[in-house]
């Protein structure tokens, strides 16, 4: 959310940013199970997808917090009052409503597994939507999960905040289009642009450019110009042909050498050769009046959406754009949320709506319709609202306005406080008010970290909406039950010590050792949406996807995907590949017989279910992860200072049955992979034992 990228805006300019060699290019590799025959790259840009070259263009968009279920059973969803969008998808393509975040579930570490593929232990962003690293002497720095692909962690961990499981900067996600000779646009999606005029400028453009000067001179207008937005270019484009940067990716695998990028709102508009406006024809500027890039909150459908058109009719095929959620009204002096039904959250909806209305009806008068091209739709998370029954009794927000005087704002508790109440003091740290950092960076077996998670178990707190008594912290995931939940990276030095998924009715923060001098559980109307956590209404979301090779399904619930199926599915109806394996499938339940991968075409049912079993296992979400979230939160919960046992022994047995969903999750990655990607014929009686296999562990577990 906005004010959360603000807060990662603030400490940016701590963040140095990192640097390196170049490495010699591979050139493009090309799924051997395109959809369709495509031709060679000619070198000259020509930009060549799949389904026989039906692909011409890609539109995707991912919202913030916008919800097809309803939070409130009398007022429409988001995307009931976005009908224009609802009904494309549902009379077009697909539409899954049983769609599943990684964790934890916040914005930053969404977006990057939906673009990747890959969770958070292959990302390196665990944490969102900032995070603390230790140094050497176990004191930690502010770290933004919000930084531009290439730039390190914080100012006392050189990594790359974009980590992959080797230890090197995470492969970049639109090498596979570039490589291809497509032109990719990114307006606000995560990490792909310019976060900041911090680190990010000095990274890109250098410490004595124009850039950095602008920065010095006039630090609101460089954030409009060089913040926010990017193109980056195929080998030999025109387009960055006059004023692009070198594209610089030192850790790409196959190298990559050659490729530049144009970064922000003023070099797009130059390219343009015309000023950039929303779909309302507004000059697209921030709310203080500055020409450019409006910020993240700012993102709104009209704006995002007038920039994904106006780069699509100017010729860059690829476009990935972010949407800021509906339900706050986003300005730089507030970020006032707004509850289900509100006659200003309604408002900002019909707006969404018709925004979609005039952005279908621009792309089809440029010739850019689902005749040829792949839309995906999706949202990061839901969020959990955090207010009281609105009035009147029964308001539906279209025809009766709900109103929440009184009734709206997030409950904010003061952890520390309640913890020193039952006499625990261990010195900790909070980011994103989940992943837990005591100080000193112990082992998580030891007595300080140990009491802290046992304390945190039993915690209680009025919920002033109800005045009863609720459970504050519903699971804990020490270090091991982190790794099957896929949020240990190659980087221990990022590593919490412990994650405390709350109840999503409070929001947790640090303060004073007690409960007296003010009280530990506040109403905090500044904020009223709550995500992060595990729960039905946060890691349950939705993806719809339209176009060539895509299925009329309407909208189905019982296929299980979550935001790692997105770049597969994308890339096998593309006729692309990545240069580093998945941890999604492909969800080819969507695909048209016609365009199936060639491989998957005799043994189509046993594929299914091998990835159905698949993401059981590995999710982290999915049925294994949670079953362990449970165990772990148990095992977190018993003992005592002399006696440990049980916990040790717990933690022993977790770690045996993640080295085993390990194993078996990469055997199955490979065929999933090998079938979708490289042609490979699907082994019956090998994707049997997987499936029987994984079945087992599964029901071990859940005993």
């Amino acid at each position: 959310m906005k004010q959360t990228r603000i807060l990662a805006l603030a400490f940016s300019a701590l963040i140095l940013s990192a640097c390196g060699g170049h490495a010699s290019q591979d050139g493009t590799r090309q799924s051997e199970s395109a959809l369709g025959e495509l031709g060679e790259d000619d070198g000259t840009g020509t930009c060549q997808l799949g389904d026989g070259g039906k692909i011409r263009h890609v539109v995707y968009i991912q919202f913030d917090n916008t919800h097809l279920s309803r939070d409130n059973r009398n007022v429409p969803s988001d995307l009931e009052q976005m009908p224009h969008l609802l009904d494309f998808l549902k009379g077009q393509g697909a539409l899954l409503a049983n769609h599943h975040t990684p964790l934890i579930a916040h914005t930053a570490t969404n977006i990057l597994t939906a673009i990747t593929g890959v969770y958070p232990d292959r990302h390196g962003v665990a944490v969102s939507n900032s995070y603390l690293t230790y140094d050497a002497a176990g004191k930690t720095a502010f770290a933004p999960s919000f930084s531009y692909w290439t730039d390190r962690a914080s100012s006392n961990d050189a990594k790359p905040n974009m980590l992959a499981e080797t230890g090197k900067n995470a492969p970049a996600p639109w090498v596979a289009y570039t490589r291809r000779g497509c032109d990719v646009g990114g307006a606000g999606l995560a990490n792909i642009e310019l976060e900041n005029i911090g680190g990010d400028i000095t990274n890109v453009f250098g410490a004595g450019s124009p850039e950095a000067l602008e920065v010095k001179a006039n630090a609101a207008q460089a954030s409009a110009d060089f913040v926010g937005i990017a193109v980056h270019c195929a080998a030999g484009s025109l387009r960055c042909a006059g004023g692009g940067h070198d594209d610089l990716l030192p850790d790409e695998p196959g190298g990559y050498v050659g490729f530049k990028a144009l970064y922000g709102h003023k070099a797009l508009a130059s390219q343009f050769g015309a000023p950039l406006e929303d779909l309302d024809g507004n000059a697209i500027q921030d709310d203080s009046g500055h020409v450019g890039f409006p910020g993240f909150g700012g993102l709104t459908a009209p704006v995002a959406l007038g920039y994904v058109a106006a780069m699509q009719e100017h010729g860059i095929p690829i476009t990935y754009a972010y949407i800021s959620d509906a339900h706050a009204a986003h300005t730089s002096n507030t970020e006032r949320p707004f509850g289900p039904g509100e006659a200003d959250y309604v408002k900002q909806l019909a707006d969404y709506d018709a925004a979609f209305a005039a952005f279908f009806e621009r792309l089809a008068a440029a010739g850019i319709d689902r005749s040829n091209t792949l839309f995906v739709f999706t949202s990061d998370e839901g969020d959990h609202f955090n207010g009281g029954a609105p009035s009147p009794v029964g308001c539906d927000g279209i025809h009766t306005p709900c109103t929440y005087e009184n009734a709206i704002g997030e409950l904010s508790v003061n952890l520390t406080g309640l913890l020193a109440q039952k006499g625990v003091t261990t010195s900790f740290q909070l980011a994103t008010a989940l992943a837990t950092y005591v100080n000193g960076n112990p082992q998580d077996n030891d007595a300080a970290v140990r009491v802290l998670e046992r304390a945190a178990t039993s915690l209680v707190a009025t919920n002033l909406y109800t005045q009863k008594d609720e459970r504050l912290v519903n699971y804990v995931a020490d270090r091991t039950e982190m790794g099957l939940l896929h949020m240990n990276t190659a980087d221990p030095a990022r590593q919490p010590s412990v994650t405390l998924f709350g109840n999503p009715d409070f929001f947790l923060t640090t303060g004073k050792p007690d409960c007296i001098s003010s009280p530990c559980v506040i109403r905090n109307p500044a904020f009223a949406w709550n995500h992060g956590n595990v729960g039905q209404d946060i890691n349950t979301t939705w993806l719809g996807i339209v176009g060539p090779g895509v299925r009329n399904v309407g909208m189905d619930h019982s296929i299980w995907s979550d935001h790692a199926d997105v770049r597969p599915t994308m890339l096998a109806l593309l006729g692309l590949q990545d240069d580093y394996g998945h941890q999604g499938r492909a969800l080819v339940d969507l695909f048209k017989r016609g365009v199936l991968p060639r491989s998957l075409r005799a043994h189509e049912e046993l594929f299914l279910e091998l990835g159905r079993v698949y993401k059981a296992i590995n999710a982290p979400v999915g049925r294994l992860a949670l079953a362990t979230l449970r165990i772990a939160t148990d095992a977190a919960a018993s003992g005592n200072g002399a006696d440990d046992s049980r916990y040790l022994a717990t933690k022993a047995r977790l770690a045996r049955i993640e080295r085993n969903r390990d194993a078996l999750a990469a055997k199955m990655e490979s065929i999933l992979e090998g079938a979708t990607f490289q042609g490979q014929e699907v082994d019956r009686a090998e994707v049997l034992e997987l499936t029987i296999q994984g079945e087992a562990l599964l029901a071990t577990v859940e005993r």
